[in-house]
């Protein structure tokens, strides 16, 4: 049986894997884009270099189904992007590759932005809702209450740590992972929109 854990270093690979195959409203987004670490390097990576004590997988033995990630502190992870994650990243994806024959609504273009201005993650909501946290679980583990636990997981030690709520951005498409999100008891935030839905919960 697959248990939670704290997330180790040599998940880091799994991870990015993870993040990939999860990525396209849910599905798989490998090939989507023509370098398939654009994704774990905007969404998944920075986080467990960042905040590692902040990550919980699914593991079944050695290998990783599924995680949770994030940050207590936004405002001051933005800052740490722009210092130590932008610079790399930047170097790494200089520019949008060679077309895949994909046309996602969210482009190469965009996800290269996003990679470089961490600016997008100061919503207006911030200093109520300080962290944020994505969560990606492969298909053969969804509908078995991970998704459940990982979350009060995460919600726990932030409350450990004194951060009162926690928000996350999703894809609109994604109407599987909203419909988790609503059993959960997430609400939308007052700057939340129908292209871009914005989602809070308290963390007790």
């Amino acid at each position: 049986m697959p248990e939670i854990r704290p997330y180790r270093p040599a998940d880091r690979e799994a991870v990015a894997e993870i993040c990939l195959r999860t990525a396209a409203g849910g599905d798989d987004a490998t090939g989507v884009y023509s370098d398939d670490s654009l994704m774990p390097e905007v969404f998944a990576l920075p986080y467990v270099e960042y905040a590692p004590e902040l990550a919980y997988v699914v593991a079944d033995s050695d290998r990783v189904l599924g995680y949770v990630i994030a940050v207590a502190d936004t405002a001051a992870f933005i800052e740490w992007w722009k210092r130590e994650w932008t610079p790399g990243f930047a170097a790494r994806h200089p520019s949008v590759g060679s077309p895949t024959g994909h046309e996602p609504s969210f482009t190469e273009a965009d996800l290269i932005g996003a990679g470089l201005d961490p600016e997008r993650m100061r919503i207006a909501e911030l200093a109520d809702y300080p962290a944020h946290l994505h969560i990606d679980l492969l298909p053969e583990l969804q509908g078995m209450g991970f998704g459940r636990r990982l979350i009060d997981t995460l919600r726990h030690a932030l409350a450990a740590r004194g951060v009162d709520s926690v928000h996350l951005g999703m894809d609109a498409a994604n109407t599987g992972a909203r419909a988790f999100y609503d059993r959960l008891g997430f609400h939308e935030l007052p700057s939340s929109t129908s292209s871009a839905p914005l989602l809070g919960i308290t963390t007790s």
